[in-house]
């Protein structure tokens, strides 16, 4: 792609998107991005990308790993581009009903857990399947509870919002 149809790129998918978000979440990516900007100069690059992997415990990411990250983007990462690259992605998953309704497949007394064995077995065996890394990573964003129950309600609404859901404050 040319200088200059990037240009262009970057500008248009950044010039709609804080009317993609509500206040609240655009100030949680700004936070998210100031975490991720390490060096502190506006702009997410190579090494930011690897010192925010560091501070997950993902010591050892491939440097492709990391280029094709930054690929994604139309030019350098700003906070506009990077709020534009999670609205891209957010537009592009299911609606929450379309999402549950799929884990409910898998769970006929409508608990809203499934077991973690079984979430495994489905993601490694059925359809896109996961790697042990891509199931590992997810059970250590969101962990099942002590009795290996995975809550795939609130992994839906984060899917679907970006966010937990806040509990009932009485």
């Amino acid at each position: 792609m040319s200088p200059k149809k990037a240009k262009k790129k970057a500008l248009e998918a950044s010039s709609n998107v804080f009317t993609m978000f509500e206040q609240s979440q655009i100030q949680e990516f700004k936070e998210a991005f100031t975490i991720m900007d390490q060096n502190r100069d506006g702009f997410i690059d190579k090494d930011d990308l690897r010192g925010t992997f560091a501070a997950i415990g993902r010591i050892n990411v491939k440097q492709e790993e990391i280029d094709e990250m930054l690929k994604e983007a139309p030019g350098p990462i700003n906070f506009t581009v990077f709020l534009a690259m999670f609205g891209e992605k957010l537009k592009g998953s299911d609606p929450e009903e379309t999402i549950l309704n799929a884990f409910k497949v898998f769970d006929p007394e409508g608990n809203g857990v499934l077991q973690k064995d079984s979430v495994t077995e489905m993601l490694t065996t059925q359809a896109d399947r996961f790697t042990a890394e891509e199931v590992e990573q997810m059970f250590t964003a969101f962990p099942p509870d002590v009795a290996g129950n995975l809550d795939y309600k609130n992994l839906v609404y984060v899917i679907t919002h970006g966010e937990e859901k806040e509990e009932d404050k009485d």
